[in-house]
């Protein structure tokens, strides 16, 4: 019966041979709300400002203006700039409301947009991934479960803390940043495990998504 050809010295000396990169992580954050007041927007926006206080290049996807995912306008502007920012991105933040105990449309219609690959490039495949939820009434955790399982199908490395914030209208300052509390500390601590996940995993995405049955010799 046919094995892939590893050994732990090969697989050790592989690891070790790989050089680091120094630039800055490249995150791209996605929201699911079209309010101009949206609580899961000002999360976005906070995450984003605690990412790049760590020294992280950040990009916001703003979905207004994205057509309904229907497997044909991929030409379409919006679409395009959301497949160069996935391919320039190393890493991910997904935030979501949760309405009806599910994540909204807004932030599914992003991800269905993004296609397990485009041409020989998988925008999500080996990409580090955190997921958020704001919510308006007791904390839940429904919608970033979904979004967990979302980031396993698009073979994203979904880090294991998240963040969840109850009653979100109480947690925001007029202009828009977070208050002190125990949910912004969450975030932070997300925020700075998908920083230090996203510096170890980013330069051996190749060896670690590595697949037996997509690189199985041909008879």
């Amino acid at each position: 019966m046919m094995l892939p050809d590893h050994n732990l010295n090969d697989s050790l000396k592989k690891i070790k041979s790989t050089s680091l990169s120094e630039h800055p992580p490249k995150v791209l954050i996605l929201y699911g709300s079209l309010r101009p007041e949206s609580f899961s927007k000002k999360a976005a926006l906070e995450a984003a400002r605690i990412l790049e206080s760590f020294g992280a290049d950040v990009k916001v996807y703003n979905p207004e203006g994205l057509p309904i995912f229907d497997r044909q306008t991929y030409e379409h502007p919006k679409v395009q700039e959301l497949h160069e920012l996935a391919q320039w991105s190393e890493a991910m933040v997904w935030c979501s409301p949760e309405i009806h105990g599910n994540i909204t449309s807004v932030i599914k219609n992003q991800i269905d947009w993004i296609p397990l690959s485009i041409g020989s490039v998988r925008p999500t495949q080996g990409r580090t991934l955190a997921v958020m939820q704001v919510s308006g009434g007791s904390q839940s955790f429904n919608a970033v479960n979904n979004l967990r399982i979302l980031g396993r199908w698009m073979r994203m490395f979904t880090i294991p803390n998240q963040s969840s914030v109850a009653m979100a209208w109480k947690e925001f300052n007029d202009d828009g940043t977070m208050k002190d509390s125990s949910y912004r500390d969450r975030i932070i601590d997300v925020m700075e495990e998908l920083f230090h996940m996203t510096l170890i995993l980013r330069d051996h995405s190749d060896f670690l998504t590595h697949r037996f049955s997509e690189n199985k010799p041909k008879d």
